[in-house]
């Protein structure tokens, strides 16, 4: 069960006899490159719930059976140990405004420095000028359409995995393409075959879904709140951009398309630009 950091406060202009601000935040031990639920209970009723948390704008969504505000959010792989302010703003049916800082403590955490030498096509490490200009395009197809944020939540309880299989490679390793290092690794490698189901990890819709230089076949499910999850190297599509899906439908199949060493599903979670821990996000228990 994890473990939920929870703390209580007076509104600084209410009197002490009015309900409190309780501020939540699950997994109760923030780490760099992990993700992050906000939920908050605020000491009026509230038409609207905003915040800031890492220079990153939040919208939290409400429940009506618990009476909370919610929010997913996250913390990137950079970012130094220390404590970080979330400062909300709420807007209430009277139309006064709220404001309320809390900070929370961000540790950091080791991810594995696993050193693997790998070997993919020499036209991946050096391209000719007619695959630069392809990657170029992709990059340029990445910055048009991940960059944009959805502010509705289209989430829905708890993620789950893409495929039923093991993992081969784990975020945040260091990986040698061709005897040259390459970034942290950004995502899950999940091992599975050529035409291996790949179910989409939760309610959304389909923001990319189209072939990419380095990515091959491309999925990106955008499901609100900033958070996209992104599914490289497929062999078939099974759906189309613009498409709403549900968590465990299947949006295509793996394969070895792009730079990939060999057939495997690569997955990522992008939350406002910040590449996060899938494993973790698979972990944490969500409304």
């Amino acid at each position: 069960m994890a473990y939920v950091a929870a703390t209580t406060f007076l509104c600084a202009i209410l009197p002490a006899s009015a309900v409190t601000w309780t501020v939540n935040a699950q997994p109760g031990r923030l780490v760099n490159g992990g993700p992050v639920l906000f939920q908050v209970k605020a000491p009026a009723k509230l038409e609207s719930l905003t915040g800031k948390w890492l220079d990153h704008q939040l919208t939290f969504g409400y429940s009506p059976a618990t009476k909370t505000w919610f929010a997913l959010a996250g913390v990137s792989i950079e970012t130094a140990p220390g404590r970080y302010a979330l400062d909300l703003v709420g807007m209430s049916a009277s139309k006064t405004t709220l404001n309320f800082t809390r900070s929370f403590a961000v540790a950091k955490t080791k991810y594995p420095q696993i050193k693997v030498e790998l070997t993919v096509e020499k036209k991946f490490t050096e391209p000719n000028p007619e695959q630069q200009a392809q990657a170029a395009e992709g990059v340029k197809t990445k910055q048009e359409y991940l960059n944009r944020v959805t502010p509705a939540r289209e989430w829905n309880g708890n993620f789950k995995a893409p495929a039923d299989a093991a993992i081969s490679d784990v975020f945040g390793s260091q990986r040698i393409f061709n005897g040259k290092a390459q970034s942290p690794h950004q995502g899950l490698d999940y091992r599975v075959p050529t035409g291996t189901p790949v179910l989409a990890m939760n309610d959304g819709t389909v923001l990319l879904a189209r072939p990419l230089y380095f990515e091959g076949n491309f999925v990106v499910i955008d499901h609100g709140q900033g958070l996209e999850t992104l599914y490289l190297h497929l062999s078939e599509f099974k759906v189309t951009e613009g498409d709403s899906v549900k968590r465990g439908q299947e949006i295509g199949l793996s394969g070895g398309t792009g730079r990939a060493t060999g057939p495997h599903l690569h997955v990522a979670v992008r939350w406002q630009g910040t590449y996060l821990d899938p494993a973790r996000l698979l972990q944490l228990p969500l409304p």
